[in-house]
């Protein structure tokens, strides 16, 4: 017999998974509250590095099903979720994404949805990386300066690398000039 169980995951400390296990409870998912887990992290951290993501891995077993309301709970980006989803697949556990019309993302339909989410957030990423691009291309026409700005000036950075020459520790000349140890390594390096 299938168990069912719940993964609901904020963000911050400040939100509540109340609203999701609500959600989940209205489309007529029975969870008992043991199957239940309930995480606060960022949507950013893969779902696999993700502590209560990973007990739940140990408590599901084959044929068993995973509720969750929205795909964004499993990810962020679409390359995890699939990873996911696909490793959930392996292990012969049903996913039900509420969001999607509680289809199971491990069946054949389920399996077409997540190709069409795949290829639109690929698309996506393409878009912004060519408005980057043509924004710095742009930027570099009309002049502009990009990067970092300089942490020390050209005399600056020949005062580090002299006081460096006579022997003064990386500490020493970073908080002569008021800087991190890193940026007087930095100017040593292009420097050599």
């Amino acid at each position: 017999m299938s168990r069912i169980f719940a993964y609901c995951r904020v963000s911050t400390s400040e939100q509540t998974t109340q609203n999701q296990i609500a959600e989940i409870a209205a489309a007529g998912f029975l969870v008992e509250p043991r199957r239940t887990v309930e995480e606060t992290i960022s949507g950013s951290v893969p779902a696999m590095q993700r502590p209560g993501f990973n007990r739940l891995m140990q408590k599901l077993d084959w044929d068993d099903v995973l509720i969750v309301t929205k795909l964004d709970r499993l990810g962020r980006n679409a390359m995890d979720v699939r990873t996911t989803v696909e490793h959930l697949a392996e292990e012969k556990v049903r996913v039900h994404c509420l969001a999607l019309g509680g289809v199971d993302l491990t069946s054949a339909a389920g399996k077409m949805t997540m190709s069409v989410i795949n290829a639109v957030a690929e698309f996506e990423r393409d878009l912004l990386v060519e408005r980057t691009q043509a924004g710095l291309k742009r930027a570099k026409a009309e002049g502009k300066k990009l990067g970092r700005p300089r942490a020390l000036s050209d005399d600056q950075e020949k005062e580090a690398l002299r006081l460096r020459a006579e022997g003064h520790s990386l500490a020493t000349v970073a908080k002569e000039l008021d800087v991190s140890r890193s940026v007087i390594q930095r100017v040593e390096q292009r420097n050599r």
